[in-house]
């Protein structure tokens, strides 16, 4: 069975998309594949967020992962958007989902957190979602 495909998106990619990517690859990889992109890029990783990531759950998104655009991955199942406040950008998709999540970038830790911990949370279910719909 070929795993479903999943873009987490975002106008930069370069933090709550990154985050998302690195969680789906760490806690459903048996599930589906996680892609991220945006419709600019920046020239690296959110740093807060590459520190939290290493520091919560061992991943250093550096070493595998970076920012890109819309055009640089494969065409996708599923695509979660994570609240852009603006028109998000639109991918093909058999299903579509808006995560409505802040963006942390340039508040304290304990925000990127509570962000971390929503995109997780957010993941599990995508993964059981994903999972009754396979197994029906």
């Amino acid at each position: 069975m070929n795993k479903p495909k999943v873009a987490f998106i975002c106008v930069h990619n370069s933090c709550r998309s990154q985050m998302a990517e690195a969680l789906g690859k760490h806690l459903a990889s048996d599930i589906f594949e996680s892609y991220s992109a945006g419709t600019e890029v920046k020239p690296q990783i959110n740093q807060d967020a590459v520190r939290l990531i290493k520091e919560l759950y061992n991943i250093d998104m550096e070493k595998t992962q970076y920012s890109k655009l819309l055009d640089e991955i494969p065409p996708v199942d599923y695509v979660i958007t994570m609240g852009c406040n603006v028109n998000c950008p639109f991918l093909p998709c058999k299903k579509r989902y808006d995560w409505g999540l802040e963006d942390p970038t340039g508040k304290s830790d304990e925000e990127f957190k509570r962000i971390i911990s929503t995109i997780e949370n957010n993941i599990k279910a995508l993964s059981d979602e994903i999972l009754l719909t396979v197994n029906n």
